[in-house]
């Protein structure tokens, strides 16, 4: 069984997999507008490859119906993640798990936002997977 941090960590694991996508489709982008200027301004010879751009444009529908996909499980998983922090009974538990697991805010973020210091929002986050911990266990 994953532990309760592994499990709030989710959404943050898909989001960076879909930033990854995203970059990758831009980098595909950017392949096909070079690709276009390469064809548009010189002649095919004999080593140039006419479907490029096809092959390109493929690719990158290819990857945003992945990132699709993404997308609808990334949104999944954050609702079910906002319906166990609702579980959660202190609402100053509730905001930070949302500030860290939702909106993925750093450490110094928190503190800054919950106007708190950084040593207390660690001991306040361990609680607070503690806390999620039983619900889930119940």
């Amino acid at each position: 069984m994953i532990t309760a941090k592994e499990y709030l960590s989710r959404a943050y694991r898909i989001d960076q997999r879909i930033n990854s996508k995203l970059e990758q489709v831009q980098a595909l982008r950017n392949l096909a507008e070079k690709a276009s200027a390469i064809l548009s301004g010189t002649p095919v010879g004999k080593n140039s490859e006419p479907h490029q751009m096809e092959s390109t444009i493929a690719k990158m529908m290819d990857l945003e119906a992945v990132i699709n996909i993404d997308l609808k499980q990334l949104v999944d998983t954050k609702h079910e993640i906002i319906t166990m922090i609702k579980c959660v009974e202190s609402t100053q538990l509730q905001t930070l798990l949302e500030l860290r697991y939702l909106s993925f805010f750093t450490w110094e973020q928190i503190a800054e936002a919950m106007e708190i210091q950084p040593r207390q929002v660690f001991r306040l986050h361990g609680k607070a997977l503690g806390e999620v911990e039983n619900i889930r266990r119940a």
